[in-house]
C-alpha cells in the first residue's frame, strides 16, 4: 500500500516505522524537514496553509493518516490546526479520495467528571473549549462520510507516554508531582507504540465512519499511579495539593474509558495492556542509559 502520514510526529514516526516494515510505501507530510526517520519519504506542507498543500503532489494514496497536534497554544490554536486543517486535507484529497483514512482525535471529546465507564455511544460534548473543537472536527469528518462518501475512521486516542514522553512520570521523576484533592481523578493512558498499533489495525479493518477509543485496558487513579511508581522506584509519594481544573484538552473529566470495540472489531490486541508494563519498559529503558 502506498500511505500518507499527516503531521508525522511523534506517533507519525513510529507509525511509519511500522508500516515501512510490514513492505509499505510511506510518505510523511509535516511542516518541517528536520529529523525524519529512515524508510519514510518527505512531503513538506502544512494543513492549515491550502496553498501549501495544493503545492504537494497529489498521489494515488491507499491510505492517509492523520496525526497532526496543536503547538500547545490555545483554542483558536486547535481550531485553526484540527477543524480548519481537517477541512482543508478533506478538499485536498477529494480529487482522488484514498481508501481509508484514519483521524486521531482524543478521549478529551468525553467530559464525563464522575468517574463513570464511557463507550464510543457515550456523549461526547468536551470537556474544554479545545475538547469541543475536537468534537466539532469528528462531526465534520462524519459528515464527509455520510455525504461525500468519505472513507474516514476516528480513533479517540487516550493521554500517550512512551520514550521521554508521559506527563505525571516525567514530573514524578523531577520531584515536581503532586496529588490533586485526595487522587480520586481517573486517568486513561495507551502507550506510544500501541497508537501506532490501534492506527495499523483501524487501516487494516476499520469501517468508514466508525469511532474507536485506542485506550488501555486499565484506567488508574492518580494516587494510584503515583503509589505503582513509588513502589516500583523506591521513592517516597508526592504530596497532596489542592484540586483544581487540569490542564490540557481532556480538562478536570475523570472517566473510564473502555478499549471493548477496538479489540472486538478490529481484533487490536495492546502490547502494553496496563500502564505497567509501558512504564516498566520505559523505567528499565531509562535505566540502561544511566539516565535514573
Amino acid at each position: 500500500m502506498r500511505v500518507l502520514i499527516i503531521g508525522c510526529g511523534y506517533v507519525g514516526h513510529c507509525l511509519g516505522d511500522e508500516l515501512v516494515g510490514l513492505g509499505h510505501e510511506v510518505f510523511g507530510l509535516r511542516r518541517s524537514p528536520a529529523d525524519w526517520p529512515g524508510g519514510i519519504r518527505p512531503l513538506i506542507a502544512d494543513v492549515t496553509d491550502p496553498e501549501s498543500l495544493r503545492r504537494v503532489p497529489l498521489l494515488p494514496f491507499d491510505w492517509v493518516v492523520n496525526t497532526v497536534s496543536s503547538s500547545k497554544g490555545g483554542t483558536e490554536d486547535y481550531r485553526r490546526v484540527y477543524l480548519r486543517g481537517t477541512e482543508n486535507v478533506i478538499r485536498w484529497l477529494s480529487p482522488s479520495p484514498p481508501g481509508k483514512y484514519v483521524h486521531t482525535s482524543s478521549t478529551g471529546v468525553y467530559a464525563q467528571d464522575d468517574g463513570s465507564a464511557v463507550s464510543e455511544a457515550s456523549p461526547a460534548e468536551g470537556a474544554t473549549d479545545a475538547g469541543r473543537v475536537l468534537v466539532a472536527t469528528e462531526k465534520r469528518l462524519v459528515d464527509a462520510v455520510n455525504t461525500g462518501g468519505f472513507p474516514a475512521v476516528i480513533l479517540r486516542v487516550a493521554g500517550i507516554y512512551g520514550p521521554e514522553r508521559g506527563h505525571l512520570f516525567r514530573q514524578y521523576l523531577r520531584g515536581e508531582a503532586v496529588i490533586a484533592g485526595c487522587g480520586d481523578r481517573w486517568i486513561n493512558m495507551v502507550h506510544r507504540d500501541d497508537v501506532a498499533g490501534c492506527i495499523v489495525a483501524a487501516l487494516d479493518k476499520g469501517r468508514a465512519g466508525e469511532i474507536y477509543n485506542a485506550v488501555d485496558d486499565e484506567p488508574v487513579t492518580q494516587i494510584d499511579f503515583f503509589r505503582w511508581l513509588s513502589e516500583t522506584l523506591g521513592r517516597d509519594m508526592p504530596p497532596f495539593g489542592a484540586a483544581g481544573p487540569a490542564g490540557g484538552k481532556r480538562g478536570a473529566a475523570s472517566k473510564r474509558v473502555a478499549n471493548r470495540k477496538i479489540k472486538a472489531e478490529l481484533d487490536y490486541r495492546f502490547r502494553h495492556p496496563t500502564f505497567r508494563e509501558g512504564y516498566s519498559a520505559e523505567i528499565r529503558r531509562l535505566r540502561d542509559g544511566g539516565l535514573l
